[in-house]
């Protein structure tokens, strides 16, 4: 296992390579100028000025080499800095967003709380919600739990996030009045009472989410819960006169996590790039949010600082997941 593991990281480099220079490229190549929100009437000689300023004058592999520079070295010395009060960075130039004039870094670390605290919880909740839904409706398949669990999966996994987010705002916020419509970024959970003002308004964007990620997630389960009860060594431990509960808990269980080990850890790296489209719906300070604006304003360092995190953590949580493969799965050696 640890062959292997350093086998997929030492890969893990060209490939993360490959991805910056493709998303930096994509990026740059795309329409739109860092100075479209600059009034028409200023000077072409001042236009020049401030391009150079934003380094945004030079060529595009002189651009790129210095973004991966300060991404996989100064950024972390930075960062070094920041835990144990040394100096490694030495006022090394940062990756600054074009539009805040603020390292972007800093931005992301700012963002990054109310992105784990929404997202991170709706995907716990939609996690611990599947799992049981998928396992039991398999075991029980076409009963009613079955299929009402069905006709949820379907429904949260085919509605868009937009229009439930909507229609929840509509019945809990406008209608009931139960919850805030608006996630006050600024709370402070001090006490008792602004706790539960946290949990009023982290309700409605988790419910969404949380809907949205357990269904898809049930439906992975259920598919391989059922692909293993009809397996011979499940019969064989019947017939052996073995438990219910340990066949399906013990045997069948483990075995069908494997595929739906997959799917959660490939979702992971959502939870910190955000859910774009919920933090539009209920104004959530987040990545998501920060993501879109920068894509507004044509800022390009912060879209493509943004896009390469999320690349990197998709590679890092698709060894997190063969790793775990290994683990559930006594058979599955990688030598």
């Amino acid at each position: 296992m640890l062959t292997f593991t350093l086998r997929r990281l030492l890969t893990a480099i060209p490939t993360l390579l490959l991805i910056s220079l493709v998303i930096f490229l994509l990026v740059d190549l795309a329409p739109g100028s860092p100075l479209s929100d600059v009034p028409l009437t200023v000077p072409p000689e001042v236009r020049q000025k401030m391009l150079e300023a934003m380094g945004a004058d030079q060529p595009v592999l002189v651009r790129y080499l210095l973004w991966l520079k300060q991404f996989f070295w100064i950024e972390p010395l930075y960062g070094i800095d920041a835990l144990f009060g040394t100096d490694f960075a030495q006022g090394a130039q940062r990756i600054i967003s074009w539009q805040s004039k603020m390292p972007v870094m800093d931005t992301i670390g700012e963002r990054l709380p109310q992105t784990l605290t929404v997202v991170g919880t709706a995907y716990l909740i939609g996690v611990l919600i599947a799992l049981p839904i998928g396992i039991y409706s398999a075991y029980r398949q076409y009963s009613w739990f079955d299929q009402a669990g069905t006709f949820f999966a379907m429904a949260g996994f085919s509605v868009p996030t937009f229009f439930t987010g909507n229609i929840l705002i509509l019945i809990f916020a406008v209608n009931l009045g139960w919850f805030p419509t608006i996630y006050d970024t600024n709370l402070e959970v001090v006490d008792w009472a602004s706790f539960k003002q946290m949990l009023a308004q982290m309700a409605l964007p988790v419910m969404v989410l949380a809907l949205f990620n357990a269904a898809e997630i049930s439906r992975y389960t259920r598919s391989s819960v059922l692909e293993n009860l009809g397996q011979d060594y499940v019969r064989t431990a019947r017939a052996k006169g073995m438990g219910e509960g340990k066949v399906v808990l013990k045997h069948v269980l483990r075995n069908s996590l494997i595929p739906v080990v997959t799917v959660i850890a490939l979702g992971l790296p959502t939870v910190f790039g955000g859910a774009i489209v919920t933090e539009q719906i209920f104004k959530i300070n987040g990545i998501g949010a920060m993501l879109i604006g920068a894509i507004n304003v044509s800022d390009l360092p912060t879209v493509q600082t943004v896009t390469f995190i999320f690349a990197v953590l998709i590679v890092m949580f698709n060894l997190i997941a063969d790793i775990l493969y290994g683990i559930l799965d006594p058979r599955i050696r990688y030598d």
